[in-house]
């Protein structure tokens, strides 16, 4: 299972970590962390040095009833650090956690290799026209409604039956436009009640149904720490124990806060699956 990121094949058969970046004042766990550049290429740096196979770099905060941003804003806080991650950091996987298809355009045509989108098209029309004209790799999450609706929008008949439904129509729409890589996010967090997110990992297996890679995007949710009673600086263990019954299950990529920690889950997953294939570091 290989995904074409830039004329690049990326084994997906080996779960990967995609490291977030979130240069927005207002996210949840790490809004307004990185404040200029140096702080934001040590950050990457770091995250690369600890495992990280890709960057998700969002400009756009998508907490539940987070603040609405103009294009021009995120463009504007984007694009400069795509340019200077791309120039310090040459042979980078960045992806673009954006819904908007001129965000993603631009950013594609300056070297990103990844479009990550909360909406799977839903908020933009262009956005698959501009994902396969690029020839990217397309992550489509499941959401109803937007992020400052979301939470209202709980209701489901069948949850994983109607996932299964948007995900399978969503598909043949961005083949219809090229896209020929595609993973699918199931959104945990979005439009989904504390739960509706657990019945999601419970039937995880039935995803898979899709033939398609599956990103887990739980790090440091409030899924985590509203179930333990703390809050997202408390939610590292949280986030490990679910990485670790998401690879269970078969996810290929990890969206993570932490990345050594989450790299570090992926090396104990594989020598569970492989025990007489472990590289001995002593």
């Amino acid at each position: 299972m290989t995904i074409n990121c830039k004329g690049n094949l990326l084994d997906l058969s080996t779960p990967k970590v995609m490291g977030i970046l979130n240069i927005t004042p207002d996210s949840f766990f790490d809004g307004g962390k990185y404040k200029n550049n140096t702080e934001i290429i040590i950050q990457t740096e770091t995250m690369l040095a600890n495992g990280a196979s890709i960057i998700d770099i969002g400009a756009y905060s998508s907490r539940p009833g987070a603040d609405h941003v103009s294009e021009e804003e995120e463009l504007n806080r984007i694009v400069p650090i795509v340019k200077l991650l791309l120039q310090t950091f040459p042979d980078i996987l960045l992806s673009i956690d954006t819904f908007r298809s001129r965000v993603a355009d631009e950013c594609l045509t300056l070297g990103a290799a990844i479009v990550n989108d909360i909406s799977a098209g839903n908020l933009d029309p262009q956005m698959l026209t501009v994902v396969g004209k690029h020839r990217a790799p397309y992550v489509m999450m499941h959401m109803k409604g937007t992020p400052k609706s979301m939470q209202s929008k709980t209701n489901y008949d069948n949850l994983i039956k109607e996932m299964l439904y948007f995900f399978s129509e969503k598909v043949a729409m961005a083949r219809a436009q090229g896209v020929k890589d595609i993973i699918i996010d199931p959104g945990f967090g979005f439009a989904k009640t504390l739960e509706q997110n657990y019945e999601i990992l419970k039937k995880f297996d039935l995803l898979h149904s899709l033939n398609l890679p599956i990103l887990a995007g739980i790090s440091r949710k409030s899924m985590i720490f509203k179930l333990l009673g703390n809050s997202p600086d408390n939610a590292l263990n949280g986030s490990t124990a679910l990485h670790m019954y998401a690879l269970s299950r078969g996810a290929k990529i990890l969206r993570a806060h932490d990345v050594k920690e989450a790299w570090e889950c992926i090396q104990l997953f594989k020598a569970i699956q492989d025990p007489y294939n472990i590289q001995d570091p002593i």
